[in-house]
């Protein structure tokens, strides 16, 4: 399968990447992301917990979650949709809003790919980011061990759909 034309690009000096082959044929994955209420019991890494989200699964529509930690810490992300490829491919920003309204605090632009494999899915997941500050801010924020603990999560969720 080719990745679908609005993907991102990796660009290794500003981007992050996650890419593994998982178990899970990608119609389950994407109902795990587009789903709200399946989305909330895994999208964030434990001890965390997403415990709000709103998903309007289209260009420009809104992708926001609320993240608690578990010492009170709260994190509001508001966000749209850049592209919408049902079951091959999301990408969303916190640049823009519902409506593709600027935002103050962009953060970073996700590309989310699903490509079947005869185990299952590949899974690649591109964080993109402004400059390379932002991306090492990123990094020590956990990028790596957050997004595959998530994935870990999603996966186990799947298998249960």
């Amino acid at each position: 399968m080719t990745v679908p034309t609005a993907a991102a690009v990796f660009d290794p000096r500003l981007d992050l990447e996650l890419k593994r082959e998982v178990s899970v044929p990608p119609r389950l994955l994407w109902r795990a992301w587009t789903e709200p209420d399946l989305l909330m019991k895994w999208f964030t890494p434990a001890p965390w917990r997403t415990t709000a989200c709103e998903i309007d699964l289209k260009p420009g529509g809104k992708f926001r979650t609320v993240m608690e930690g578990p010492n009170g810490e709260r994190n509001d992300n508001m966000g749209c949709f850049l592209a919408v490829e049902h079951e091959k491919l999301l990408v969303f920003t916190s640049a823009l809003g519902p409506g593709y309204r600027p935002t103050d605090n962009g953060f970073m632009t996700a590309s989310v790919i699903f490509e079947p494999t005869a185990e299952g899915t590949l899974y690649t997941a591109i964080a993109l980011h402004k400059d390379e500050a932002a991306k090492k801010t990123h990094e020590d924020m956990g990028f790596h061990l957050g997004w595959n603990t998530a994935l870990d999560q999603l996966v186990a969720l799947a298998k249960d759909l």
